[in-house]
């Protein structure tokens, strides 16, 4: 185990999760992910792709305190207080997304036996992936990690 193992497992112990900031490239946008919460919790860890890294990681934090204060986030349904202004809503992430997303969840779970949720929000005009008038940069930015990748409107 190495340094940054450690540090990982000494994060959940102490915060509930460890937190992962991706960045941009190879094509793919920016993404942030948590571990630790599906251990930690019985709930499933999140991802939310195409944010900025330091704000999805506030969302992130906040997502695990509002689960340990017993509340719960069920897909398909809108949640406010994530992102000032907007609702977001939650779908399931599909395991044959987790190698290519959630290396390090892989790892600490020793396979894929755990659930993640991605976060979806809305752009700042208020159109959702499911919207017919959302940019082609929207979808880049903001792939859908369930088994088909696409949505219809929830």
């Amino acid at each position: 185990m190495d340094k940054q193992d450690r540090q990982a497992l000494d994060n959940i112990k102490k915060f509930g999760c460890h937190v992962l900031k991706v960045m941009e490239g190879d094509g793919q946008p920016e993404f942030t992910y948590s571990i630790g919460i599906n251990r930690k919790q019985n709930k499933p860890d999140l991802i939310i792709i195409g944010l900025n890294n330091d704000l999805s990681h506030s969302i992130v934090n906040n997502y695990k305190d509002r689960l340990l204060n017993g509340e719960t986030f069920e897909p398909g349904q809108f949640y406010s207080d994530f992102i000032a202004g907007y609702d977001v809503c939650f779908i399931e992430v599909d395991k044959t997304h987790y190698k290519e997303y959630l290396g390090w969840g892989l790892w600490l779970h020793n396979g894929d036996n755990f659930k993640v949720l991605q976060l979806i929000w809305p752009t700042t005009s208020g159109l959702w992936p499911w919207d017919d008038e959302k940019s082609e940069f929207y979808v880049w930015a903001q792939p859908i990690l369930n088994s088909s990748g696409a949505l219809s409107k929830i």
